[in-house]
């Protein structure tokens, strides 16, 4: 399934993780990103033009035309997202969710900004479960909680997903005291912030109706 990656900023204003000047640090960031993104297998990364902690302040307007073309450039089934308080109130996280829950439904209205292809209606936008990622492993009724409406397994993909984020060296120090704990890197978990729910909740695919485990016993 082909995943695309549309980052707001460089991160320019952030840590440097003493492996460049803070002037190198957009160039180094976009690197990183990239690097990751290969590693992960997203096959397209694209980056909007702004400033880092600044994300808040993208004319509306211009910022929504750029979104709305990334949606019918790349015509996604799902969208996903940061919830409205951006998973943990970074100003930029939080601009980003309001951007992108205007922008797909924009998208979908032929109306805006026809020059920029032909209209695209998104199944599914998710936000991240109200669990941290980095708790999920932690908690023994995880599939009981509420807003995780998707729960995955990561463990066939654990070692990737940690050389992934080993590739963002500048940011790699505070990445791993939170991911490096028990059950730090066990589960993904999403949930549906417009747009069909799972039959039944948590679903173990995103794009899937049912559990694994009964949809197996489905097969008998």
């Amino acid at each position: 399934m082909p995943v695309a990656l549309v980052c707001g900023t460089r991160g320019e204003r952030g840590a440097t993780g003493d492996l460049c000047s803070i002037e190198e640090l957009p160039r180094v960031r976009e690197g990183e990103l990239r690097k990751a993104a290969r590693i992960l297998w997203i096959g397209a990364v694209e980056f909007l033009p702004y400033e880092d902690q600044k994300l808040r302040m993208a004319p509306r307007d211009e910022i929504r035309r750029l979104m709305v073309a990334a949606v019918r450039r790349h015509r996604p089934e799902i969208v996903i997202t940061f919830d409205p308080n951006g998973a943990n109130e970074h100003t930029d996280h939080v601009a980003v969710s309001r951007f992108a829950m205007d922008a797909v439904p924009a998208a979908a209205d032929a109306r805006w900004y026809p020059d920029t292809g032909a209209a695209h209606t998104v199944d599914r936008l998710l936000w991240q479960a109200p669990v941290h990622a980095f708790e999920l492993g932690a908690r023994a009724e995880v599939r009981n909680e509420p807003g995780v409406d998707y729960l995955i397994d990561i463990g066939p993909w654990r070692e990737k997903k940690h050389a992934a984020m080993q590739a963002h060296g500048t940011q790699y120090a505070g990445l791993s005291k939170v991911f490096g704990k028990p059950g730090g890197l066990v589960w993904e978990a999403f949930r549906v912030a417009w747009g069909p729910r799972p039959v039944m909740a948590p679903a173990a695919d995103l794009f899937g109706a049912w559990p694994a485990e009964l949809a197996a016993d489905e097969r008998g």
